[in-house]
C-alpha cells in the first residue's frame, strides 16, 4: 500500500484544457491499481481557491493533495499544502495545462504507477518574501520565478491568445513593446534588467534550457539566470541561444534580495502577481520542503 490515507485531484473544470477527463481517468486507474485507496474529484469555484481546497486537504490525516493542471494551478495547491503544516502531506501534478514545465522536467514514471508505488521524494521550493507597508507576502515556488520580459509575455498569453501561432504572435508583441526594470541589491547599487529568473529547473517556457547540467530540485540551490539591459536584437540571440543549445552553467546560489525601485510584475510558476515599489524582495531556497510524487 502507498503512504498515503486518500488521494485528492484538485482541477478546474472550466480549464482550456481537459484537466476533468484527467482527473476521472487518473481516479479510474487508481480504482484498478489500489481499489482500497480513496480518491476523491474536487473542482475549484474561483481563483486562488485551489489553494484554500488544498490547504484545508492537507490539514488531515496524510493525503496525497494532486493538482489536475499546468504550473500555475499546481503553484497555488503547493501554497496551500505548504500553509497547512503537516509535514504527512504529499503532492503532485497530472499535467493538464498549457505550461507544464515543472512534470516535464522532473517526470520519473507514470503518474498512476508512482502513486500505487508509494515512491515519495522530497524536493526544494523557492521561497519568495516581499515587505511593505502591508506586512510580508510569502509564496513558494516549485519551479521559477521571473520578473521581466516573463511576466509581461504572460500577462499578455492571459488575455486569450494562447494557442501556438497566436502565442508566437503575442510573445513578438509583448517583446515589441519591452521596456527594462530597474532594482536595487543589497550593496546599494541599481542595475537595469530586461529579464531576471530563479530557477528550481532546468527548463521553462516548454523549449528554453536554462541551466545546463544544473536546476536539480533537490540541490540545495537555485540558479540565478540574468539578462541585463541591451539591444533587442541581443535579446532575440539570447532566447535562440537558450532554445537550442542553452545558456550554459548559471550561478547557483541560496538567497537574492533586492528592493523595487518601481512596480513590478512577476510570474511565479505561470502566477503573476504585482510588487509595489520600494518592496524588499527576497528569495531564499527551502530545502527538502516539499513531499511530492514524480
Amino acid at each position: 500500500m502507498p503512504p498515503f490515507d486518500r488521494v485528492v485531484l484538485i482541477f478546474n473544470p472550466h480549464s482550456t484544457g481537459s484537466a476533468r477527463e484527467l482527473a476521472e481517468g487518473l481516479q479510474r486507474d487508481l480504482a484498478q491499481r489500489v481499489p482500497t485507496l480513496p480518491v476523491d474529484l474536487v473542482p475549484t469555484e474561483h481563483a486562488g481557491h485551489a489553494t484554500e481546497l488544498a490547504r484545508v486537504a492537507a490539514g488531515v490525516g496524510a493525503p496525497l493533495v494532486m493538482s489536475v493542471s499546468g504550473d500555475g494551478g499546481y503553484n497555488e495547491v503547493v501554497n496551500g499544502v505548504m500553509q497547512a503544516g503537516n509535514d504527512r502531506a504529499v503532492t503532485a501534478v497530472l499535467a493538464a495545462g498549457n505550461a507544464n514545465d515543472h512534470r516535464r522536467t522532473t517526470k520519473e514514471r507514470p503518474i498512476a504507477e508512482a502513486i500505487a508505488e508509494g515512491a515519495v521524494s522530497r524536493i526544494d521550493l523557492l521561497r519568495f518574501t516581499a515587505g511593505g507597508a502591508a506586512g510580508d507576502t510569502v509564496r513558494y515556488a516549485h519551479s521559477y520565478i521571473g520578473l521581466g520580459l516573463t511576466p509581461v509575455v504572460a500577462i499578455e498569453l492571459e488575455k486569450g491568445t494562447k494557442g501556438s501561432l497566436r502565442e508566437m504572435v503575442t510573445v513578438v508583441r509583448s517583446f515589441a513593446k519591452f521596456r527594462p526594470f530597474e532594482i536595487e541589491l543589497e550593496d546599494g547599487t541599481r542595475q537595469r534588467f530586461d529579464s531576471l529568473v530563479f530557477a528550481n529547473i532546468a527548463q521553462m517556457a516548454k523549449v528554453a534550457t536554462l541551466a545546463e547540467d544544473q536546476g536539480r530540485p533537490d540541490d540545495g540551490f537555485f540558479e540565478v539566470i540574468t539578462l541585463r539591459h541591451k539591444a533587442k536584437w541581443r535579446i532575440l540571440t539570447t532566447a535562440l541561444k537558450a532554445s537550442t543549445a542553452g545558456l550554459g552553467k548559471q550561478p547557483s546560489v541560496r538567497s537574492y534580495a533586492f528592493t523595487t525601485v518601481t512596480p513590478l510584475p512577476l510570474q511565479i510558476d505561470g502566477e503573476v502577481m504585482d510588487v509595489p515599489a520600494g518592496s524588499t524582495v527576497r528569495v531564499d531556497i527551502s530545502p527538502k520542503a516539499l513531499h511530492t510524487v514524480l
